[in-house]
């Protein structure tokens, strides 16, 4: 719908209005140019409409093609990550078959929280164009211009409590793969959940979960990738952030759009959710492993509390950091990581 209050779109799958109709009928007739009469004979809507429909198409970043005694055809698709884009040719079961997107937010874990208050299903998706008070682990800034893909995932796991702390990891995976499936680019895995290139920050995880009686209510899966960013300014921003490492994006590659980015993500979260709900993790840990930057690295760790120096030798069942130094072994369960 249209929030003519606040000028902001707002969509979700369940959303049938007119400019919705407007766009999936061009959408099926991409190939030929249909008239704003007979737009408005098979929607039963005034020509008008059919006219305010198109303007606001076009503010959604759909190219459309406008001929006099022609009509109206569809020259390429919004990047925008809306719901019938998203949902459109989705191989997962579950994960993304409703979505809700928001032109702008302040954070689409904090939408992701109100829908998931109403009892929301598995694996619901709200997408976003830009965040304006996104955040990261332990509450951090997290800067999310236009460009970027910015979303958020509920699920209802049925893995245990004790594999909360994997599960970010699990995802951060999921991307890593879908990157170099759709990209064919090769990331690298920073403890506990950064997606890196040559070292610096391209992507990023963040959950929250909601527990009761030792059993996992909810967890809200917040996805911050730098698709197509202003490295240059983003840096800036952050730049005086403690543990700041580098941020880097996807930029420049145009072999896919984003919601194909997004869509080859949600069938691999969805293939690891199976996997943890299943109780097999240790396909996910070796993965990982094999991935990360960080395992056989001499690393300094910020606990909050204290600093633990040593070699990080694995990882262990539940997602934690095994750091080796003089003979001793600490497990880490959170915080952060520098490589030395």
């Amino acid at each position: 719908m249209y929030d003519g209050n606040r000028s902001i779109l707002k969509f979700s799958t369940n959303d049938n209005s007119g400019l919705i109709k407007v766009i999936l009928l061009l959408k099926s007739h991409s190939m030929e140019y249909l008239s704003g009469q007979d737009l408005s004979d098979v929607l039963k809507i005034s020509r008008v409409a059919v006219w305010k429909h198109i303007k606001k198409i076009k503010e959604l970043g759909y190219d459309i093609e406008s001929k006099q005694k022609l009509g109206y055809r569809i020259k390429s698709i919004t990047d925008s990550l809306l719901p019938w884009e998203v949902t459109s040719n989705l191989d997962t079961e579950q994960i993304g078959k409703s979505v809700y997107f928001f032109e702008s937010t302040n954070s689409t874990q904090d939408q992701a929280k109100k829908i998931a208050a109403k009892n929301a299903k598995d694996g619901i998706v709200i997408t976003t164009n830009m965040q304006t008070a996104g955040r990261g682990r332990n509450g951090r800034r997290w800067i999310s211009p236009k460009g970027g893909i910015w979303f958020s995932v509920i699920l209802r796991p049925k893995f245990d409590v004790s594999a909360v702390t994997l599960f970010p990891m699990a995802a951060s995976l999921a991307l890593s793969r879908a990157i170099k499936n759709t990209l064919g680019i090769k990331t690298e895995l920073k403890w506990p959940n950064d997606i890196t290139i040559r070292g610096k920050k391209v992507a990023g995880m963040l959950v929250d979960a909601s527990l009761e009686s030792n059993k996992i209510e909810e967890l809200i899966l917040g996805v911050g990738i730098n698709f197509d960013i202003d490295v240059k300014s983003v840096k800036e921003q952050l730049a005086d952030m403690p543990n700041f490492y580098g941020v880097a994006s996807l930029a420049g590659n145009k072999k896919c759009r984003p919601v194909i980015l997004v869509q080859a993500f949600l069938k691999e979260l969805e293939n690891v959710y199976f996997q943890m709900n299943h109780k097999k993790t240790n396909d996910i840990i070796k993965e990982w492993t094999e991935l990360s930057s960080t395992i056989g690295r001499n690393v300094k760790v910020n606990t909050g509390d204290m600093i633990i120096s040593g070699q990080a030798t694995q990882i262990d069942h539940d997602g934690a950091l095994v750091i080796s130094y003089k003979n001793e072994i600490v497990r880490v369960m959170a915080g952060d990581v520098i490589h030395v």
